[in-house]
């Protein structure tokens, strides 16, 4: 799932999905099922155009899953949405996960990476850590995610003695 929802706002809700569904190879039911399950079933008919940013990222999240993928590609999945979808989309994230989808997620929104349960820190193409959040704050000292991530980043760019 694209930072930037990819979605066509000529087409309804339920079109939308059921074109993915058609690229998929999957029949239109799972349609049905994608938009039930990101709470969209009272603008199943509404045209895209006319949807809000959270409502259109929830589009964006029922065309990703309508293929039931193994592996499910996050990037930046909730950027610019209020914390109340944000904390929406994480639990049906966590949902997923729970159902053996796997998810890699994408993002510079530090406090996600609470939600996730294996971290991999980079920074300019470079692997600084692999760990996991409890871990990292313990090894860190640190307690918020960001101030963790910040102590990773500054000991990889500390000048080596010797």
């Amino acid at each position: 799932m694209p930072q930037q929802a990819t979605i066509y706002d000529d087409l309804r809700v339920i079109d939308n999905v059921r074109y993915f569904a058609s690229l998929a190879g999957v029949d239109a039911s799972a349609a049905d099922d994608a938009v039930d399950s990101v709470d969209l079933q009272r603008h199943r008919g509404d045209y895209c155009a006319n949807l809000s940013g959270g409502q259109r990222a929830r589009v964006s999240l029922a065309c990703a899953l309508v293929g039931r993928p193994d592996l499910l590609v996050l990037d930046e999945p909730t950027i610019g949405l209020d914390p109340v979808l944000r904390a929406e989309l994480w639990h049906q994230f966590q949902a997923l996960a729970r159902r053996g989808t796997t998810l890699l997620v994408s993002s510079h929104v530090m406090d996600e990476a609470d939600h996730c349960g294996d971290l991999l820190l980079m920074r300019q193409g470079r692997l600084l850590a692999r760990t996991t959040p409890r871990r990292l704050r313990e090894e860190t000292g640190c307690t918020s995610m960001e101030e963790a991530f910040l102590s990773v980043i500054r000991r990889s760019t500390a000048p080596r003695a010797g």
